[in-house]
């Protein structure tokens, strides 16, 4: 009598080469991330990606004009948290263009800089997460919770409509969820709205709800979650002198200070607003001027010259 064949070994071959070819139409599983690949990254929802980049677009912190008790006290927490402290999320609030994103970044640096450590070994990494990214937050806080690194995550212009329910996933990873925020995590955030909130959102709430306090309580607890809450606000014009001037000097600018502050009045009339942005972009036009007109002997200006 014929011994009966085995299944088994009849569908092995088989099966492996439908395993091989399941694991060819895979995608490749995702490259370990590089924590010290740079000092700063982006971070990419798709893919759970952090894109390091190697020079942060910033101004240096001397230069920014008119905000000097939010720049002590963004730059004392700031290094607290360094250091290993206890430290606050940070909401920088307010005017337009009066350097609420720009002293975050400016901040980071010189807190790395004080340290004395080399490119991507400073004591703090600062992660840029988009608004829309907002709910892939708690994948980057996972992601960076045991890197043995310290990171600012920073959201720059950051609001929510009417129909947006992703505040509640951002309220929930501050402070609410039950694994709470990393002891390595700080978040800072930029907004011209002080509740991150339109004002008709709330006020839509409040007079609709069937008890509007507790409606409104929840539209503006999200920015409770941030300890400390810095308000920035639109310049007089001799904070705006000063602005221009810092940069003037920055950028080795030798015109008169009658004629620049005549000039930059114009331009600030022209714009419909004084700000450190409107100071910057006039600078950056007369220096722009400066250089075109030294362009045959080839002196061109720099930052500190």
């Amino acid at each position: 009598m014929t011994a009966p064949i085995s299944t088994d070994s009849a569908l092995l071959p088989l099966l492996t080469r439908i395993a091989d070819a399941l694991d060819r139409l895979a995608p490749p599983p995702p490259a370990p991330i590089d924590f010290q690949a740079a000092d700063a990254f982006v971070w990419h929802a798709e893919g759970d990606r952090l894109s390091p980049v190697p020079e942060v677009s910033k101004v240096d912190i001397g230069l920014l004009q008119g905000v000097q008790r939010q720049r002590d006290i963004l730059l004392e927490n700031t290094r607290r948290f360094a250091q290993g402290l206890p430290a606050n999320n940070a909401l920088l609030w307010g005017a337009r263009g009066m350097g609420k994103s720009s002293l975050v970044k400016s901040v980071h640096a010189a807190v790395n800089e004080a340290a004395g450590a080399a490119p991507g070994h400073g004591p703090l990494a600062l992660v840029e997460i988009h608004r829309e990214d907002i709910p892939s937050l708690p994948r980057l806080l996972a992601a960076v919770r045991d890197s043995g690194r310290r990171f600012v995550l920073f959201c720059d212009d950051l609001s929510f409509t009417n129909d947006d329910a992703h505040y509640k996933s951002l309220k929930a990873v501050l402070e609410g969820g039950v694994e709470g925020r990393p002891a390595n995590v700080v978040f800072y955030a930029t907004s011209n709205r002080r509740h991150l909130m339109p004002r008709d959102m709330i006020d839509n709430e409040r007079s609709t709800a069937i008890n509007p306090s507790e409606a409104v309580e929840e539209k503006v607890s999200l920015s409770d979650r941030f300890g400390l809450w810095l308000g920035f606000h639109n310049c007089d014009q001799d904070t705006y002198f000063a602005m221009v001037d810092g940069y003037a000097a920055a950028l080795g600018l030798t015109l008169s200070p009658e004629e620049l502050h005549a000039r930059a009045v114009e331009w600030a009339v022209t714009r419909g607003n004084r700000s450190g942005r409107v100071a910057w972009q006039f600078i950056q036009d007369i220096a722009g001027q400066d250089i075109a007109g030294q362009d045959t002997t080839g002196q061109h200006l720099k930052p500190g010259a």
